[in-house]
C-alpha cells in the first residue's frame, strides 16, 4: 500500500462513524488518499462530496459483482455496516452475510479493517451480538490478516445515544427507563474514527488482531440518562422499569412505525455488560488516550437546540 496515495474503500461510510473517518483520513493524507464510498442513497452522503480525494458512487455492496468491482485497485477496505434492529435475517444479511462476501471477493493484498461490537458472542442472547459474532468469525477464518475493532456504544457530536435521550426528557416530565443498570463504556467517534486510522497506516502491526475501542470509564445506563438530560438542560426523573415491563415497552415500540427507540432485542444485548473484558489490547495499544464523555458531551449537548440545528443543517447541506 502506498503510504502517500492509498486506495481506501469505506463501506457504511455515510453514517455517523464513517463521516468522521472520512475527514480524518483526509486530514492524515492530505487530502492525497482516494477515498471511495459506496451508498444505495448516495444524496445521504452530499456532505462529504466536498472532501478532496473522496468518490461518492450509487451501489449495492450486497451484491456480489458490485461489490468485487468496488473491490479492485483497492489498498484497504473498512467495513462499518451495521444495524440495530431488524428480523433474524436482517441482521444475518448485514452482519454475517457480508463479511462473508468480503473475505470471499477481497483480493489477497487488500487489508481488511472489520468494526464489530463490545461483548459479541454466538452464544450471547441478542440476535445483534450473536450475527456481530458469526459474522466476524467468518472474516477471521477466511482473512486471518484482517483487523477487527470491538467499540462500545460510540458518542458524539450527531450520535443517536445522548441526543436521543436528551431530547426525550425535554418532551416528557418523566423517563421511565428500561435496562437502567445495563453497562456501558461510551466512546468518542473521533476516538473510533482515529482507532481505525492508526488500523490502516500501522498494516504491520495491526494486522490480524482485534482490538476493544472503550472510554475511560463505566457507566450505568440510568447514569448516562441523568447526564444527557441534566446538559441539555432537561432533566427528568428517572423510573427503572423491572423486565416484564421492560419488556413490555419494547413490545410497544416495536409495533410503531418506523424504526423503534427500543427493541426487545436491544433488551438482550444491554444484559451482556458493554464493557472492555480487559483481555484484549485497547486503545493503548494504538497511541490513544481516550477521550472523557463529560470532557466532551457539554460542546454539544450543553448549547442551545437552535445552534445544534444550525450545525446539523450547515453539515447536510
Amino acid at each position: 500500500m502506498s503510504l502517500e496515495q492509498p486506495a481506501i474503500l469505506i463501506i457504511g461510510g455515510s453514517g455517523f462513524v464513517g463521516r468522521s473517518l472520512c475527514e480524518q483520513l483526509v486530514q492524515h493524507f492530505g487530502g492525497c488518499a482516494r477515498l471511495t464510498l459506496p451508498s444505495r442513497h448516495p444524496d445521504k452522503a452530499k456532505a462529504l462530496r466536498a472532501l478532496p480525494g473522496l468518490t461518492l458512487l450509487g451501489a449495492d455492496v450486497h451484491d456480489d459483482a458490485q461489490l468485487a468491482s468496488l473491490l479492485q485497485g483497492q489498498d484497504v477496505v473498512v467495513n462499518l455496516v451495521a444495524i440495530l434492529q431488524g428480523s433474524e435475517a436482517a441482521f444475518e444479511h448485514a452482519h454475517v452475510q457480508l463479511p462473508q462476501r468480503l473475505a470471499r471477493l477481497c483480493p489477497a493484498h487488500t487489508r481488511i479493517v472489520h468494526v464489530s461490537a463490545l461483548g459479541v458472542s454466538e452464544q450471547a442472547p441478542s440476535r445483534y451480538l450473536r450475527s456481530k459474532a458469526r459474522g466476524e468469525a467468518a472474516l477471521r477464518a477466511a482473512r486471518p490478516d484482517a483487523t477487527v475493532l470491538r467499540p462500545s456504544v460510540i458518542f458524539g457530536r450527531d450520535d443517536s445515544f445522548l441526543n436521543l435521550f436528551a431530547r426525550l426528557q425535554g418532551l416528557f416530565p418523566l423517563m421511565p427507563l428500561a435496562g437502567a443498570d445495563a453497562r456501558f463504556q461510551p466512546v468518542w467517534v473521533e476516538d473510533v474514527a482515529r482507532a481505525l486510522l492508526r488500523c490502516i497506516v500501522d498494516a504491520p502491526a495491526t494486522a490480524g488482531r482485534v482490538f476493544e475501542a472503550a472510554g475511560p470509564r463505566e457507566w450505568h445506563l440510568a447514569e448516562l440518562v441523568r447526564l444527557a438530560g441534566r446538559l441539555s438542560g432537561h432533566e427528568r426523573p428517572i423510573l427503572p422499569l423491572p423486565g416484564p415491563l421492560a419488556r413490555l415497552q419494547a413490545l410497544a415500540m416495536e409495533c410503531l412505525p418506523g424504526e423503534p427507540l427500543m427493541s426487545r432485542d436491544n433488551l438482550d444485548s444491554m444484559r451482556v455488560p458493554n464493557v472492555a473484558s480487559g483481555q484484549l489490547p485497547g486503545l493503548a495499544e494504538l497511541g490513544i488516550h481516550p477521550a472523557d464523555l463529560e470532557a466532551v458531551a457539554p460542546d454539544y449537548l450543553g448549547r442551545d437546540p437552535r445552534e445544534r440545528l444550525d450545525d446539523w443543517r450547515a453539515r447536510h447541506r
